[in-house]
């Protein structure tokens, strides 16, 4: 005789680790009260369910209507790993929409988001540098912000940190380099991006010279670029290659020699000269204009401009580039290559 097995599994559509949606437009109200539950498993379900909830757009602008934001700022102190990663993605995903980085600044949570930069899951760490590299973006009010307060702790970072999570704190940096470099430079970021012009991964590469570049807008920046054997290292990576490093690489130096004292060590102790170059005829043309701005800074040295006679032939073939800005370049480094007084 048959008997009936009534299994204790949930059927295959259910998923225990999620807190079923309610219907319509009390979906969100009753996950943000089970956010707040005093019961671990509720809040677990509930951020869960929430994370995913906020993946479609539609659901932002609701979720910070009903205090989502508030919720999720407490729950980044919650002692369970879980509740914290997930918390730190939810905000990662408001942060990517124009209302939910504005939700940041209004409930402050920038800072709170930063102390997860040094929890000890990896997976919080990420989404916090994450969220936080999102409102960087902002213009303005945000990098402000994260300028004044999470600069030096980005750069220290920098040292510390997993690859993928270095590539996020280099971003994040950009972004805020282009407010304000004086706390970067004060945080001896010149000195680490120049070491991390060595990493193994191109990407990271790829963006430290990047930094360097953005670092090296003000005269103090240049200086230091100088001071700490930056730019040797920035010829290095004329050779490398992935494009983009040649190219950030060949912007750095750009914005670099535009000093006296920049020409003469690119000149003089980094050989720059050959392999720049060398760079004129790259098949990718953001590495042609570069190398031809920086040729042209170095032309307006007496000894530069002597030693790139021997290569004007070659730079005036750049003239006849399909990118206007190349020609554009090209044109005006063989007149400063050319002049005579």
């Amino acid at each position: 005789m048959a008997h009936t097995v009534i299994s204790p599994l949930y059927p295959p559509q259910i998923d225990p680790t999620r807190t079923p949606y309610a219907f319509g437009d009390r979906a969100l109200p009753r996950l943000n009260r089970e956010l707040n539950d005093t019961n671990l498993l509720t809040r677990q379900r509930a951020v869960m369910s929430l994370c995913e909830y906020l993946h479609d757009p539609e659901h932002i602008a609701e979720a910070l209507r009903c205090g989502i934001a508030e919720s999720l700022k407490k729950l980044l102190t919650d002692e369970d790993i879980t509740v914290r990663q997930k918390a730190t993605e939810s905000l990662y995903v408001i942060g990517g929409h124009a209302i939910g980085r504005d939700a940041f600044l209004e409930h402050e949570i920038i800072i709170p988001i930063s102390k997860l930069f040094d929890d000890k899951e990896d997976a919080s760490r990420k989404n916090a540098h994450l969220a936080i590299q999102m409102i960087s973006e902002t213009p303005p009010g945000a990098e402000g912000i994260v300028t004044a307060k999470l600069i030096p702790i980005l750069v220290k970072k920098l040292s510390l940190e997993l690859e993928q999570i270095k590539v996020c704190i280099l971003d994040t940096l950009h972004y805020c380099m282009r407010v304000d470099t004086d706390e970067a430079l004060k945080a001896n970021a010149m000195e680490t991006f120049t070491k991390l012009a060595d990493h193994h991964s191109p990407v990271i590469r790829a963006k430290a010279a990047r930094d360097i570049m953005d670092l090296s807008v003000p005269l103090d920046g240049k200086n230091k670029a100088v001071e700490v054997n930056t730019v040797q290292a920035l010829v290095k990576l004329l050779s490398d290659l992935i494009p983009d490093v040649r190219a950030n690489a060949a912007g750095a130096l750009m914005t670099i020699t535009i000093t006296t004292k920049g020409k003469y060590t690119a000149i003089n102790d980094a050989k720059a000269i050959e392999p720049l170059v060398k760079l004129v005829d790259d098949d990718t043309s953001e590495v042609r204009l570069n190398a031809l701005k920086a040729l042209t800074c170095l032309s307006e040295a007496p000894e530069g401009r002597k030693v790139l006679l021997s290569h004007v032939d070659k730079i005036k073939a750049c003239m006849l580039d399909p990118i206007p800005a190349v020609v554009k370049a090209a044109t005006i480094a063989v007149k400063v290559i050319t002049w005579k007084p």
